[in-house]
């Protein structure tokens, strides 16, 4: 059972590369977070350290009188240093165990999940899962194979945890991951380097069956 719950309804992945300067990419997180986002992350795998610092601190504070959780992938001395929401961590990142351990228990913790395997040895202090890539996706280069609709649905009812769908997902196409099981869809390029972020937001939001709040 997770231990902290999430909203991860419209769970949005900043990337710079799409994103453009620093300062488009938290004007991008707070559009996003004004028209519907739920969950903001950052993922800037070509950054140094200082930078992550810098524009951490610039979304949380941003984030923050939102009530939007900021989660940072991988990078866990960032996330404490900043006190962020959470971390999500993939197969090959520091073990969720060691994880737990260093950002304690009450921090959110989402794994990535790409296959059945990897979804049967899930180990205990996870969050919610994040379970891809259910499309062909260009926006992370070492992504694991497609899994496809039918796939994702069958590992999401495999597993008691909230899941979001990731992997080229857009307004288009997320409708049928309700249906499968999901908690919620990761976007990145269907926000990052749109003209009208908020927009872009509202548009994902029209296409969506959200699970019942409570």
């Amino acid at each position: 059972m997770n231990l902290n719950p999430i909203d991860l309804s419209l769970y949005l992945v900043l990337d710079p590369d799409l994103c453009g300067s620093p300062d488009k990419i938290v004007r991008t997180a707070r559009l996003a977070a004004e028209n519907g986002a739920t969950v903001v992350q950052l993922r800037a795998p070509k950054w140094k350290k200082r930078q992550w610092l810098e524009i951490a601190l610039e979304l949380k504070t941003v984030l923050s009188p939102l009530g939007i959780p900021l989660i940072i992938n991988d990078h866990i001395d960032v996330a404490l240093a900043i006190d962020a929401d959470g971390v999500h961590i993939g197969q090959a990142d520091l073990p969720v165990a060691e994880t737990r351990r260093l950002i304690g228990p009450s921090k959110i913790l989402g794994l990535s999940v790409s296959n059945a395997a990897q979804l049967a040895a899930l180990p205990e202090g996870v969050d919610y899962l994040g379970i891809g890539p259910v499309y062909s996706t260009s926006t992370k280069l070492d992504a694991d194979a497609v899994i496809g609709v039918l796939t994702f649905a069958k590992m999401v009812a495999s597993t008691v945890l909230p899941v979001v769908a990731i992997g080229g997902i857009n307004a288009g196409n997320g409708a049928p991951l309700f249906a499968a099981g999901a908690k919620g869809i990761a976007v990145v390029s269907a926000i990052c380097g749109q003209n009208d972020p908020g927009l872009a937001t509202r548009n994902l939001l029209k296409i969506m069956t959200f699970p019942p709040r409570h």
